[in-house]
């Protein structure tokens, strides 16, 4: 019983922190000196959170996996709640940050929803610039660990090369890049290649190299060609370090992203960041980084599961 009444009061914890956000909205006074948007839109999305909840809860009653789910999740979502509770008292209610940099909830919500249009292209944009680079430098990042992890004479001769320029900031090569390269779509697609190579260089070469040498010996002695070893010893066992480099990879190729597109770009998320602050109007800057980071979230998200997927004998073997 007792365990019945603290799993009811668990739920129960967003939808009290949404009645309280509603009552702190409504009778407490602006401060006067935001925008009035046309919507309630920070309500709007706060009844999303609550019926998105409800739903699950309401599943939850059926299906087991997702009851723990929200069981699990609620403290963590009523504080989220509580935070942007905390944080629209402080931009709409008070005086204490100034009005033009930090802009109310109303307004950053009303922007993403009344501009929903023009955003969506700028992130095709991005995610068409983004995907060309990380493929590129994912795939010849794997290649070069590769060749520097299997064969001694090509880690002979790269290494101190990789070793000098691979630590080397991205932003460090844009002037470079835009003076080499014969338009500014190229060069940017070769500065994001080359933040995702640096990281997945590293971790192929280091994965492949500390896999223990009886494996390849034991291979070699029952005929394995260079081939099948690489195919099927160095390539599996490395596999954690090589989806570890990509995580990284991952990370700096959204943070290059932004740079690039402050560069001569006329469209894509970094373009429309930086635009935004030039007007001064940084609503839309908050928007953009909102858009950013939940593209980025997403991104390593995906790449979680294809890990979970690819690499299924991980577990029970080490904590994840």
């Amino acid at each position: 019983m007792r365990n019945k009444l603290f799993t009811v009061s668990k739920l129960l914890l967003p939808f009290i922190a949404i009645a309280i956000s509603v009552l702190l909205y409504y009778y407490i006074p602006n401060n006067g000196k935001q925008k009035q948007t046309a919507h309630p839109y920070y309500l709007f999305f706060l009844a999303v959170i609550g019926s998105v909840i409800l739903i699950e809860i309401l599943i939850g009653l059926f299906v087991q996996s997702i009851r723990k789910r929200v069981i699990h999740k609620a403290p963590f979502l009523t504080g989220v709640i509580v935070f942007l509770a905390l944080l629209n008292f402080v931009t709409s209610k008070t005086t204490l940050l100034p009005t033009l940099y930090f802009p109310s909830l109303d307004r950053i919500i009303s922007l993403l929803v009344e501009s929903r249009v023009f955003l969506l292209r700028n992130i095709g944009d991005s995610l068409k610039l983004l995907a060309t680079g990380f493929a590129w430098g994912a795939v010849v990042g794997f290649f070069t660990g590769l060749a520097l992890g299997y064969f001694k004479v090509v880690g002979y001769w790269l290494n101190p090369i990789t070793k000098i320029i691979g630590p080397i900031p991205t932003t460090a090569w844009i002037p470079l890049a835009l003076s080499t390269f014969p338009t500014t779509h190229s060069a940017n697609v070769f500065l994001i290649a080359f933040a995702v190579w640096f990281p997945v260089t590293l971790m192929t070469s280091s994965g492949i190299q500390s896999i223990s040498n009886v494996n390849f010996e034991v291979s070699r002695t029952l005929g394995a060609s260079t081939i099948y070893q690489i195919v099927h010893v160095a390539i599996p066992a490395a596999m954690p370090s090589i989806f570890l480099g990509v995580f990284y990879g991952t990370v700096s190729s959204f943070a290059t992203l932004m740079a690039v597109e402050m560069n001569g770009n006329s469209s894509g998320i970094g373009w429309y960041i930086n635009w935004q602050k030039s007007v001064m109007m940084y609503d839309g800057v908050y928007a953009g980084l909102i858009l950013i980071a939940l593209i980025c979230s997403l991104s390593l998200t995906l790449l979680f599961k294809v890990r979970d997927r690819v690499l299924t004998w991980q577990k029970g073997v080490i904590k994840w």
